[in-house]
């Protein structure tokens, strides 16, 4: 196990410089090698899916799980930063991504365990194309490790390099510094709408672990909640959405506005969300952003839905 600066709550069991196991919270891979329909050479990830087969030792390429969705928040981002801090301990300066799905939020999860000199941009533009034919080349692109390390507590974990306090997963939830609408304001946990706080998550020491919390985000009282957008309004905010996703889904992303029903909801800490009854954004934005305008509403609406469009998206690629 990896203990202290290292990835807390990592175990891993070796037979010489093979990996048997890896476990991460919410999350064990099994290092034997089995063949998979999709990716070929793979690791089992126990009881979920699987994911494309690494030289544990010594790894120089990025995995691809088969399907992301049924892992649970925040093991993909521990599995990633457990590569990471590997392939800095064997001297790999370099790993290449070399699947079928550089999706923006891989190039997110990315982001937190290595840094690169390339762009989103230029990570995902081949994505729909590569999709399509299933890709196993690796896009020339370098990644180098830099994980960071990992505290893990009773309702999620933080991130923190250099003793600094980066990220946190509060049940399910993320808080970044430059987060919307969950928002990490020095150690606090905050959900924001507007320019303002809206509600106090939790308190992290600077250590990393909870000092306080998580506390009950009260109910939105909007009048507005449970009310459906009227479809030319939907259809209005598909066009402006169609220039804030990812560029390769803009057509769909107008589609999807102008099919699914879109309506006013209490999300608690998340701005926008897709569920069986179709799209649904914050009442929140309502309350706190439309008495600034309707132009900034539209903007605020459109950024909201936008990651959640793009993931509803995606999955019906993969």
């Amino acid at each position: 196990m990896w203990k202290g600066s290292d990835c807390a709550k990592t175990e891993l069991s070796w037979d010489g410089e093979r990996l048997v196991r890896l476990v991460v919270p919410g999350a064990t891979i099994d290092g034997a090698i089995i063949t998979d329909p999709l990716l070929g050479p793979a690791h089992a990830i126990i009881g979920l899916t699987t994911m494309s087969a690494l030289d544990w030792a010594r790894p120089s390429q990025i995995p691809t799980v088969a399907a992301p969705g049924l892992l649970p928040a925040g093991s993909g981002g521990a599995i990633l930063n457990a590569i990471a801090e590997l392939a800095r301990r064997a001297g790999i300066t370099a790993l290449r991504y070399a699947g079928p799905y550089p999706t923006p939020a891989l190039w997110r999860a990315l982001a937190r365990s290595f840094t690169t000199t390339a762009s989103e941009a230029e990570f995902t533009q081949d994505l729909i194309a590569r999709a399509a034919r299933v890709a196993r080349d690796p896009i020339a692109i370098d990644f180098a490790p830099a994980p960071h390390d990992r505290v893990v507590h009773a309702h999620g974990h933080s991130e923190l390099r250099d003793g600094t306090l980066e990220r946190a997963m509060i049940d399910g939830i993320t808080y970044a510094p430059d987060g919307s609408p969950a928002r990490l304001v020095g150690e606090r946990c905050e959900i924001w709408f507007g320019d303002a706080p809206y509600a106090h998550v939790a308190t992290l020491a600077g250590d990393g672990t909870l000092a306080e919390g998580p506390h009950e985000i009260a109910p939105c009282a909007s009048s507005v909640v449970g009310k459906l957008f009227p479809p030319p309004l939907a259809a209005a905010l598909g066009e402006l959405l169609s220039g804030v996703v990812f560029e390769p889904l803009a057509g769909a992303a107008r589609e999807l506005l102008a099919t699914q029903p879109l309506r006013w909801a209490d999300l608690g800490a998340r701005a926008a969300r897709a569920d069986k009854h179709g799209l649904a954004v914050h009442a929140a934005l309502w309350e706190r952003i439309a008495p600034l305008g309707l132009p900034r509403l539209a903007l605020a609406l459109a950024e909201a839905l936008a990651p959640v469009v793009t993931a509803t998206l995606i999955r019906r690629l993969m």
